[in-house]
């Protein structure tokens, strides 16, 4: 008879545990933030960022999103109230003193939302993805309904999401934070992406929809070690790491991302990667 292991998820009764929030922002900066930078380059594009654009990026993280719209000429402020860590990463790509003489651009990062006298935006993203985490999209409409404000009538709006579970290889690793998580916690724990969840915020926010798009944004690491790093440096794990310990995270999350490790070493995942533009009325 084949044994069976059963796991119990028991509430997790030790002291929450102590994570070096300098090192996951680095690992952040360094290994994972780069995965999504197709998703940036395809709505920048999209929307014809340039010069004359005054984009808000609302959850800017270390700044990559907006250091590539300041390439295209774009005068750019960052917002990132949950990290200061990020910031402090973001102020070192992007204040003008981190710049040499040629290559300034109008650079602003705070880490609260922006203020009535602010000038007014032409873009607004909110890059941060949503829709895999339950209640990760809780407080975004309201967030976005306190900035729209300062962008003027038709202003785009960009939300951005996983893609459908069946379109991303990273969805077989992430259900490890799923079933490592202690299930009485009623957020934080990974769930599905769902066809809808960028439109209903929206929606809440009182944005109309005006166009969508999927991007492929596949996850390419250099060994097992940077593919962890990286993952747990997105916060998606952190339910399981507190329901259970970082060892036991660690280890699970190690052998789901084996059927993605290749020959050479490296690790790689297919993923889609969905954004939605909607405008403010």
């Amino acid at each position: 008879m084949t044994p069976t292991l059963v796991r119990q998820h028991l509430p997790h009764a030790g002291p929450a545990p102590r994570v070096d929030l300098c090192a996951r922002a680095r690992d952040w900066s360094e290994i994972q933030e780069r995965m999504l930078a197709p998703l940036y380059e395809a709505v920048y594009e999209r929307l014809e960022v340039g010069p004359g654009t005054r984009l808000l990026g609302l959850g800017c993280g270390s700044g990559l999103a907006l250091v590539m719209a300041a390439s295209r000429g774009a005068a750019v402020t960052g917002v990132e109230s949950s990290s200061p860590e990020r910031l402090a990463l973001a102020r070192r790509r992007l204040l003008p003193e981190a710049w040499d003489t040629h290559a300034r651009a109008d650079v602003t990062l705070i880490d609260d939302s922006p203020r009535d006298a602010d000038p007014a935006y032409t873009l607004v993203t909110a890059f941060e993805p949503i829709g895999c985490l339950a209640g990760d999209s809780e407080g975004l409409g309201e967030t976005l309904a306190a900035v729209t404000p300062l962008a003027g009538r038709g202003t785009p709006v960009v939300l951005a999401g996983w893609g459908p579970p069946e379109r991303c290889a990273t969805s077989s690793v992430l259900r490890v934070a799923t079933k490592l998580a202690d299930p009485l916690r009623g957020t934080g724990s990974w769930r599905p992406a769902l066809r809808d969840d960028l439109e209903e915020v929206a929606q809440r926010a009182g944005l109309r929809p005006d166009g969508s798009g999927r991007v492929a944004c596949p996850f390419g690491y250099a060994d097992i070690d940077s593919a962890v790093r990286g993952l747990l440096s997105t916060g998606l794990f952190d339910a399981a790491i507190s329901a259970t310990d970082q060892v036991q995270v660690d280890k699970e999350l190690t052998e789901a991302l084996h059927p993605h490790l290749r020959r050479d070493g490296t690790v790689w995942m297919p993923n889609v990667f969905r954004y939605l533009i909607a405008r403010v009325p």
